[in-house]
């Protein structure tokens, strides 16, 4: 099936403070070099804000990790569970049609669908509250017919329950979910043939079903505003309700008073540097007038030598790296690095140093080999990436 981005997109995306704190703590889980690996739980982070996946939103996590943007767009494209167009913003009903429930009567469940929300799958209801598609099984069969509604399954389903249940979300109100003929979970129609003297602890309902009515948000989208979000592998909150302040050790670019540190190009987490930075000692050797250092950090390797400005002529196209996009590019810009024969003379030290601190895209100075590119740019020849990009407008 050819799965394309909906025609109409919106202008920007970004996460929630809530979620963005989410999204980085996630990101801490995998080794470095290996961020990518968190694209999943990113895009369904995006999703579950937003309802589906926006091109902005696929780009924007794709850049919290450092991937081309077509990489982000493959994995979208690739798993069925990312909605790639608008959907209802009350919910968004799958109807299992495989085997099972087919034969149990999904083809009723599908004509309610039709005749209340919309003729086709994926179009919205005229007022927006609803949508609705036909997916493969849910793994349910012993309840079919089903139907995925949020984050739970309604089972044992007529076409009269599904329409009693589409009344009831259109009211604000959520069904109790699981089975919706009086049985407990996956027994007999019949009844028990066995364990049928294990009732003591019983809960109302089953597990599952339970633990969705004590939360009560069967339908109600992530948001980051749930529970606490634990970063339990780093022994600390995610989002704690206290942040230290970004304080510069040095005169240097920081976040603007009251915004957002993204607004200036500065992450969250560099911020948190700049907190922790130490203002250097009076043995500390003293830079260059042309090359000053920005920004103390306390890592691994030998720091580069800096520039507080580009120089007369400006600052060079660093876009025209493989690996680097406008919004590293502003990065390294703010850790001082403007010019093509600065990065042509990092040593394995230098490259070690600046890997670890570009937060959010570390490994990508040795992963793209960004020296070599660097000194052939700044000898005036070309790359086959600089060709490309200047030929075609891509900086990716």
């Amino acid at each position: 099936m050819l799965r394309r981005l909906h025609p109409d997109q919106p202008a920007s995306f970004a996460f929630t403070p809530a979620n963005q704190a989410w999204a980085e703590a996630q990101i801490t889980k995998y080794p470095e070099g290996r961020q990518a690996s968190a694209i999943i739980p990113l895009l369904w982070r995006a999703q579950e804000q937003e309802g589906w996946l926006s091109r902005p939103a696929i780009e924007h996590v794709s850049e919290m990790l450092g991937l081309a943007y077509i990489r982000g767009l493959e994995v979208a494209t690739f798993y069925f569970m990312f909605q790639l167009q608008p959907v209802g913003s009350v919910a968004h009903i799958q109807v299992c049609g495989t085997t099972s429930c087919m034969i149990c009567g999904a083809e009723d469940l599908v004509a309610v669908c039709k005749e209340r929300i919309a003729q086709h799958a994926h179009e919205l209801s005229s007022d927006g509250k609803f949508s609705w598609e036909e997916v493969e099984c849910l793994g349910s069969c012993s309840n079919a017919p089903m139907a995925q509604i949020g984050k739970d399954y309604y089972e044992d389903l007529t076409s009269a329950r599904l329409n009693e249940i589409l009344d009831e979300l259109a009211a604000g109100r959520v069904p109790t979910p699981g089975p919706q003929n009086g049985r407990y979970a996956a027994e007999p129609l019949s009844g028990l043939t066995s364990l049928k003297d294990h009732d003591s602890g019983k809960t109302q309902y089953n597990a599952s079903v339970q633990l969705a009515v004590d939360i009560g948000d069967t339908v109600k989208r992530i948001d980051g505003t749930e529970v606490p979000l634990l970063a339990p592998w780093q022994g600390k909150p995610a989002n704690s309700a206290k942040k230290p302040k970004a304080k510069p050790a040095t005169k240097g670019p920081v976040p603007s008073k009251g915004q957002p540190a993204d607004a200036t190009g500065v992450t969250v987490q560099q911020a948190k540097n700049q907190s922790k930075a130490k203002p250097p000692s009076k043995s500390d050797p003293k830079p260059a007038k042309a090359d000053t250092a920005v920004q103390e950090y306390d890592t691994p390797g030998k720091k580069p030598r800096t520039m507080k400005a580009p120089r007369k002529a400006g600052a060079d196209d660093l876009k025209l790296i493989r690996g680097v996009g406008p919004k590293l590019e502003t990065l390294l810009n703010t850790m001082g690095f403007y010019h093509y024969d600065q990065i042509a003379k990092w040593g394995a030290d230098e490259v070690a140093w600046v890997d670890q601190n570009l937060e959010g895209f570390k490994g990508r100075v040795s992963r793209d080999n960004w020296v070599d590119q660097a000194s052939s740019l700044a000898s005036g020849e070309e790359t086959e990436f600089s060709k490309r990009a200047k030929k075609d407008g891509i900086y990716k």
